[in-house]
């Protein structure tokens, strides 16, 4: 497929980008905070949680559900900054990327459409190379991350670590988390649950109403305090912690709960006062509560603007830093994103809940990426100093249709490391 049906160019303040139908979008930059005040899509229908997780909403309804998923369950604000940091257009737009998958070559427009990408934002060293919205969505929109939260909520350990609220990860979770006492998690570190490796027995189906992460998406839906930490506890032992990882959107409720009881406050506000005020978000974010006024969702519910979601992997890029001030540790981004070994020495291609580079180029950039179901990515490359960002607009929640995130981009990096 060729580039003639759409040209992302930036003309002043405007941006052109096609939509799902072909037809030409005027995306413009982020409004001013004045407009701010009234949600673009507020009273659009939207489908149920249950819905979602079984991949049957119509394509449509899942565009408006993604974008609205504060509607869906009870929902904490973390405040945006009083001084947003600009996102400056690059003098050199990115207008077409060209990737092979096997035998056969793929462009942007093949990615937008096959990956039904709902937005895209490609930066360079802090600048816009590429910034697009499709089916409706504008840089007002905000879009749920799924799994991208579990990263979000691993990057504020790393700052309790900072701050001397969490001594070591090599501290039991059950010093931060009592009511874990007694349970699988006795003997279980916090590193052990930041790679997914606590020994206890979990199944992540997402269709099936039967698994253990349908469990935890119910005791979410009953919005009882109390309930998603209840799921869990009343998981079994099957391994030895630290030997065996077994992906686990429950041990990022766990995760949660660590730093809840480390930090002594909501997720949302130290997530406001350490990273999304400070390094200048332009628009307030949501979060999901398990119960009303309860504690965030660890791994799912996190919704924001496409920029601010741009500028959380700059901070990375930047190695953590945020108002002229260390929010990490020195060491914390290298040894979250980089692979790690199980006890007895089994190889683990994964970091502290961030994926690392699945493809030859992403290792050797050493490149990583959080991803979330329905086609949710932020993928940084310290190498290329690139940060890609995509909304995924996919109805069902694992699609075996789609092209390789990582190749994508792959050549993304590789068309900006000259320019």
């Amino acid at each position: 497929m060729s580039l003639r049906s759409v040209t992302p160019l930036f003309l002043s303040a405007t941006l052109l980008a096609t939509s799902a139908l072909g037809q030409v979008e005027t995306l413009e930059q982020p409004a001013p905070a004045a407009a701010r005040a009234s949600y673009p899509h507020a009273t659009e229908p939207i489908g149920s949680v249950r819905e979602t997780y079984d991949g049957v909403l119509t394509p449509e309804m899942a565009v408006n559900t993604f974008r609205n998923i504060d509607r869906l369950f009870p929902a904490r604000t973390v405040p945006r900054s009083l001084a947003p940091m600009p996102l400056p257009p690059a003098a050199v737009p990115l207008v077409n990327v060209s990737f092979q998958v096997g035998n056969k070559a793929y462009d942007l427009i093949d990615y937008l459409y096959i990956n039904k990408i709902a937005a895209l934002l490609v930066l360079k060293e802090g600048r816009v190379k590429l910034e697009l919205y499709r089916f409706g969505n504008s840089a007002r929109t905000r879009w749920m991350s799924m799994s991208v939260a579990k990263s979000i909520t691993s990057t504020l350990i790393g700052s309790a670590v900072k701050q001397g609220y969490i001594e070591s990860l090599t501290d039991d979770v059950t010093e931060y988390v009592p009511s874990l006492s007694g349970s699988a998690y006795d003997g279980v570190t916090i590193r052990d649950v930041l790679m997914m490796s606590s020994g206890v027995g979990w199944s992540e189906e997402y269709t099936d109403p039967a698994s253990d992460r349908r469990r935890l998406l119910e005791a979410q839906i009953a919005q009882v305090p109390g309930g998603a930490l209840a799921v869990m506890k009343s998981l079994p032992r099957v391994a030895e912690p630290g030997t065996v990882n077994n992906y686990n959107t429950g041990e990022t409720q766990v995760a949660a709960e660590v730093l809840r009881g480390a930090v002594g406050q909501t997720l949302a506000k130290y997530l406001s006062e350490r990273i999304w005020s400070k390094f200048g978000m332009e628009a307030d974010a949501n979060w999901w509560l398990e119960s009303p006024d309860g504690i965030e969702i660890g791994g799912s519910g996190f919704s924001a603007t496409l920029r601010d979601y741009g500028r959380f992997g700059q901070f990375l890029l930047n190695g953590g830093r945020a108002g002229g001030e260390a929010i990490l540790p020195s060491y914390w981004i290298r040894e979250a994103t980089t692979p790690k070994v199980l006890k007895g020495g089994t190889p683990l291609e994964y970091g502290y809940l961030w994926w690392t580079g699945t493809t030859p180029a992403s290792r050797e950039d050493g490149a990583y990426m959080a991803i979330g179901i329905h086609g949710q990515t932020l993928y940084v490359n310290p190498v290329a100093k690139v940060v890609v960002v995509a909304w995924g607009a996919r109805p069902e929640p694992m699609a075996e249709y789609a092209i390789d995130d990582w190749l994508f981009c792959d050549a993304v990096a590789d068309a900006l490391k000259s320019k």
